[in-house]
């Protein structure tokens, strides 16, 4: 597809430009009154993600508000747990939790790898409607959670300072949480190769918790993984975001 503006492509691909892409990194941009109005009809942040119509329509909110330099399509990174059958919440103030979490060998053979990107067909649909209705201004950007990020969530069951079960199930369980790595990552490969196929025209991987994670281990447990998944999806430019 023709753009009217490529600028993200062009610094994705490592093309001289003429300044540095503008774009919102986060959902939608949340402090938008445009986004807020959008957001309180509804029962929650997951019936937004859930609804491709309304989750396109905050995707384009800040091209047309101000005029950034790609959408990024609105959802959460812990859809891919719950595709591969770990359901989370997302409690007001608190952000997301997990009634159940990972914590033995029988838990991660339970869950779906690459047939966990079939569960996510409202995104692409999101995708997709998003995409038309840019009508080739900007690029639309996918995105995933690293698969260490998913992981620390999968075992912590909520948001951590410290995700000190994660780090712990690092040094006394590293088979399992390769094992667990593993299925994050054939699943996420799935998933973000579908959003390409729905039109992302470049992906971002977002590491928010590789901070909590010393270099070998970042190496090991994190780092590892996301090449694995840009080595299996380099049809398009890619971005990492990693925190730490």
């Amino acid at each position: 597809m023709q753009y009217q503006n490529d600028l993200i492509l062009r610094a994705a691909r490592g093309e001289q430009t003429e300044r540095v892409p503008v774009w919102l990194m986060r959902q939608a941009g949340r402090i938008l009154p445009e986004y807020r109005a959008v957001r309180e009809k509804l029962s929650g942040f997951i019936e937004l993600c859930t609804t491709p119509s309304l989750a396109a329509e905050v995707t384009i909110q800040p091209v047309d508000i101000l005029g950034v330099d790609a959408a990024i399509i609105f959802s959460d990174i812990l859809v891919i747990p719950e595709a591969m059958g770990l359901p989370y919440e997302m409690q007001e103030s608190k952000g997301p939790f997990f009634p159940k979490v990972i914590t033995n060998a029988t838990d991660i053979e339970k869950l779906l790898a690459t047939d966990a990107a079939d569960h996510l067909q409202y995104v692409y649909d999101a995708i997709e409607i998003a995409v038309k209705e840019l009508n080739g201004r900007v690029p639309l950007i996918g995105f995933a959670g690293a698969p260490f990020t998913i992981l620390a969530y999968m075992i912590e069951g909520q948001g951590s300072k410290t995700f000190s079960k994660a780090r712990r199930f690092l040094y006394t369980e590293p088979v399992l949480a390769h094992r667990l790595l593993e299925k994050i990552t054939l699943a996420t490969i799935e998933y973000v190769t579908r959003q390409i196929k729905a039109g992302a025209a470049m992906y971002q991987l977002f590491d928010s918790w590789a901070g909590v994670l010393p270099p070998d281990q970042y190496r090991e447990f994190s780092l590892k993984y996301i090449k694995m998944i840009c080595e299996a999806v380099p049809q398009v430019p890619r971005t990492v975001f990693s925190k730490g």
